[in-house]
């Protein structure tokens, strides 16, 4: 029984488990109620979006932060979720400061 529990615990964590990785912002713009940012991963480009408006949507100022891709089919939009968070923040601690769709 205690094996079978720990490995309930093993899988749920992996399943669970969240890719960080360092980013830096680019840019960030507000245009028709849809907040863009660009971003820099490891030299390659990404636009993130989300719904201006929304709690955890915001124009974040350029510059260094940490990005957490979230597990599929959570987060509020129906796309590639991410967190980001600032670059030194334990991000599972801290409050993250936006939600995004990553477009890749």
């Amino acid at each position: 029984m205690k094996k079978l529990v720990l490995f309930i615990l093993l899988i749920s964590t992996v399943l669970w488990a969240q890719d960080k990785t360092p980013v830096t912002v680019k840019s960030s713009q507000v245009t028709s109620g849809v907040v863009l940012i660009t971003i820099s991963e490891h030299g390659k480009t990404f636009d993130l979006r989300c719904n201006d408006g929304h709690l955890y949507c915001k124009a974040v100022k350029p510059g260094e932060y940490q990005m957490v891709r979230l597990a599929k089919n959570r987060g509020m939009y129906d796309c590639q979720n991410v967190d980001l968070y600032p670059k030194t923040a334990d991000t599972e601690q801290e409050e993250k400061l936006g939600e995004y769709c990553l477009n890749e």
